[in-house]
């Protein structure tokens, strides 16, 4: 029965409609968020019945194969936005590009001072991209993709989560500001969540997701070249 589609696609969806459920009914909590919720839910699950990842993550394959249209379709925020991203390109392009650096300068600056070793570092320097970016990118660079996804989720779920109120904290009320912010930083999730605060936040998040993973699929090659080198 765990092997089968229904157990991982029934789990996963039933799990995050209740979390769904919770974080409405709790006021839209920070730390009652869907995706937070269900990850560590479903993961008690798993482990309080004995089923390993890998066969969860084969019966649950139906919802994994959502996760591409799911990404294309928040284009159609992006659509919307469109007039305002042309109106304001400079300093949409400049927030991209600083955003861009320091999330990849930052992850090695304290890897650093850490003593991390390199597949780790290598890993973690994607993690500010969507999960197929962050995984491609690993690959390209000599790290371990699952676990450069296993970041990119974390990255997001964080975002998610402490993005918006430490935005509230520094008094950026600006929903381009707000969403531009939070897409660079947390990606899809991140988006998603900006999403339920309006639709301007939210084209404007998933534009500084696509953008930000379009930066750093052009730089970060080139600068682990150049650290290696």
């Amino acid at each position: 029965m765990t092997g089968s589609p229904v157990f991982g696609t029934g789990l996963t969806v039933g799990v995050y409609a209740g979390a769904l459920w919770l974080h409405r009914r709790c006021g839209r909590h920070p730390l009652l968020t869907p995706v937070m919720v269900t990850i560590v839910v479903v993961a008690l699950v798993l482990q309080a019945i004995g089923v390993d990842y890998a066969t969860y993550a084969a019966s649950a394959a139906p919802v994994s194969m959502l996760l591409g249209p799911a990404t294309v379709a928040l284009a159609l925020p992006l659509v919307r936005a469109g007039r305002g991203l042309q109106a304001d390109w400079l300093p949409v392009l400049v927030s991209v590009a600083v955003g861009c650096l320091v999330g990849i300068g930052s992850v090695w600056v304290l890897a650093s001072v850490l003593g991390a070793d390199d597949p780790l570092v290598l890993a973690l320097l994607p993690k500010s991209t969507t999960t197929p970016f962050a995984i491609g990118l690993a690959e390209a660079i000599g790290g371990p993709a699952p676990l450069a996804a296993v970041f990119a989720i974390a990255s997001g779920v964080v975002g998610a989560v402490v993005g918006p109120s430490l935005l509230d904290l520094v008094r950026v009320r600006d929903p381009r500001a707000r969403g531009l912010a939070i897409g660079v930083s947390a990606h899809g999730i991140g988006t998603a969540r900006a999403l339920q605060e309006s639709t301007t936040t939210g084209g404007w998040s998933s534009a500084g997701m696509v953008l930000n993973a379009l930066a750093t699929t052009a730089v970060l090659p080139v600068l682990v070249h150049l650290m290696r080198g």
